[in-house]
């Protein structure tokens, strides 16, 4: 089926070319990236007497583009998948690797207003509510309309999703879960734009599925979480500010009132061949012994990789419902060579909220490094290691793990973006 919807998707690009309206153009690009990762104490503390464990993961994604003077279509079609996930010579591969990661259009109404419907990555500011996740093999999609208006320097988008496991007679129970997967979401994106500032505003509202019963197996109602926030950034002479306040209120869940916030203000320095950056970021929790209402910011469908440490211990499936954090960070870039940097960049992380026992709120402190090299044109190597220096407090909110055992990562990833293929149909004659 896979395989079948791809020849159909790229049929229908091609048919779509053919037609003789206006100027069309047709690309295709391919995004190829393998990364060797080996693993003691990533995403949790390093479990006593376990063994590391280390991989090749790879994406294989082909990008398909067409644009006319009030259409564009794109289809991304993907293949992530683990080496040796499959075993030699066996007919079919059976590890269900291959995905429609993108499929949608985009018409333009007119010189203001056009709209998106389809499969699509839904991206704004510093990715922080709303990212891709491209750090991710699989990256993030969303299945959603968006209505959009642009003027100058400002635009507007008002999105809207409505989700289904399958076309249905009777009913409209969603039992797809995790991840805060939604069943529908609307949202409102404001932004305004001078030479070198912005300032955005976002309104979000997302309805979960409830049920009843221990089997979870009977749909009961639907229950809202609504985030709403700006970001910001301006440049005072040579220093560069970046920041965000979000609040999200509404339900957590059927029975729970959510009230929680989140802040952060970050400044860069750019001095010759250095990148100077300091930052703290705030994202306030619940009490470990309870509280009389769920006040953990979770920032939902944002690259949360980019944040907080990249050995993803929080917030990255993982830190929901939990006492939140206070990040305190500092970082360089140190320009290495013409086509290469370095990164160095600090971490001291401390609960948000009360942690059980009245326990010292120090979680931890990471230092992540990560080497940047173009090897050539389309071709870059990243090289990263990290290594979290993990307190006894950390044990509390990562399952009772110990804290004492060595806690470090290391990858390599080659990342290869070629354009295969970019032609111009030409226009037609009246």
């Amino acid at each position: 089926m896979t395989l079948r919807r791809l020849q159909i998707g790229i049929l229908f690009l091609l048919i779509f070319s053919c037609i003789p309206l206006t100027a069309q153009t047709l690309e295709v690009d391919a995004d190829l990236r393998a990364r060797f990762e080996y693993r003691h104490g990533y995403n949790n503390l390093f479990p006593t007497n376990a063994d590391p464990a280390a991989f090749v993961n790879q994406r294989t994604r082909l990008n398909i583009g067409y644009s006319a003077e009030k259409l564009k279509l794109f289809i991304a079609v993907q293949d992530v998948s683990t080496w040796g996930d499959t075993r030699q010579i066996l007919a079919i591969d059976g590890n269900d690797s291959f995905s429609l990661f993108q499929a949608w259009a985009q018409l333009q109404f007119n010189e203001n207003w056009s709209t998106k419907l389809g499969r699509q990555v839904i991206s704004y500011d510093d990715q922080r509510i709303f990212g891709g996740l491209d750090w991710a093999m699989q990256g993030r999609f969303h299945d959603a309309a968006i209505i959009s208006y642009k003027k100058d320097s400002f635009m507007l988008d008002l999105g809207g999703a409505f989700s289904q496991e399958a076309a249905s007679n009777e009913g409209t129970a969603y039992n797809i879960q995790g991840f805060f997967t939604y069943k529908s979401m609307q949202y409102a994106y404001l932004k305004q734009s001078w030479e070198k500032s912005s300032v955005s505003f976002l309104f979000l509202n997302t309805g979960f599925q409830d049920f009843t019963g221990d089997a979870n197996d009977i749909a009961d109602g639907v229950s809202y979480r609504q985030t709403t926030g700006a970001y910001f950034k301006f440049p005072v002479q040579k220093v560069h500010f970046a920041g965000s306040a979000y609040y999200q209120f509404g339900k957590a869940n059927a029975t729970t009132d959510l009230a929680a916030y989140q802040l952060a203000l970050e400044a860069t320095y750019t001095s010759n061949k250095f990148l100077y950056g300091l930052g703290v970021e705030l994202l306030s929790g619940t009490h470990q012994d309870g509280d009389s209402k769920n006040k953990s910011f979770f920032p939902l469908y944002g690259t949360n990789h980019k944040f907080n440490g990249f050995m993803d211990y929080f917030y990255v499936g993982n830190h929901a419902n939990n006492v939140g954090l206070n990040d305190v960070y500092g970082k360089i870039v140190f320009t290495t060579g013409e086509k290469s940097n370095l990164l160095l960049k600090g971490h001291y992380f401390s609960a948000n909220a009360d942690l059980t026992g009245d326990a010292d709120a120090y979680l931890g402190t990471e230092l992540d490094l990560v080497y940047t090299q173009a090897l050539m044109k389309n071709v870059k190597l990243n090289v990263g290691y990290s290594h979290m220096f993990a307190s006894d407090s950390m044990t509390l909110v990562k399952g009772g793990r110990p804290s004492d055992n060595t806690n470090n990562w290391g990858w390599v990833q080659l990342r290869i973006n070629p354009n295969l293929f970019k032609t111009n149909l030409g226009k037609a004659s009246n």
